[in-house]
C-alpha cells in the first residue's frame, strides 16, 4: 500500500478528530468508513429516485381522473 500526504485545513482535522470511533483509529481508517457510508447513502439514494420515478406515472394515473376533478370544482 503506498501512501500520501494531503493538505487539510485545521477545522477538518478537528472534525476528523472529533468523528473518530475510538481514540486510536487512524485517519485512513475513519475515512475509509467515511466512504463506505457515503457510498451507501449515495447508492440508496438512487433506489429511490428510481422507486420514485417509477410511482411516478402511477400517482398520474391514480389522481389525474375525472372523479377528482370533480372535487376539485365543488
Amino acid at each position: 500500500m503506498s501512501t500520501t500526504t494531503i493538505q487539510l485545513d485545521k477545522t477538518i482535522v478537528v472534525s476528523l478528530q472529533e468523528a473518530r470511533e475510538y481514540p486510536r483509529q487512524s485517519y485512513n481508517d475513519l475515512i475509509v468508513h467515511m466512504l463506505d457510508v457515503f457510498k451507501a447513502a449515495k447508492s440508496k439514494n438512487q433506489y429511490d429516485q428510481f422507486l420514485h420515478k417509477i410511482q411516478q406515472s402511477k400517482m398520474k394515473q391514480l389522481w389525474d381522473n375525472k372523479f377528482d376533478e370533480a372535487w376539485e370544482h365543488a
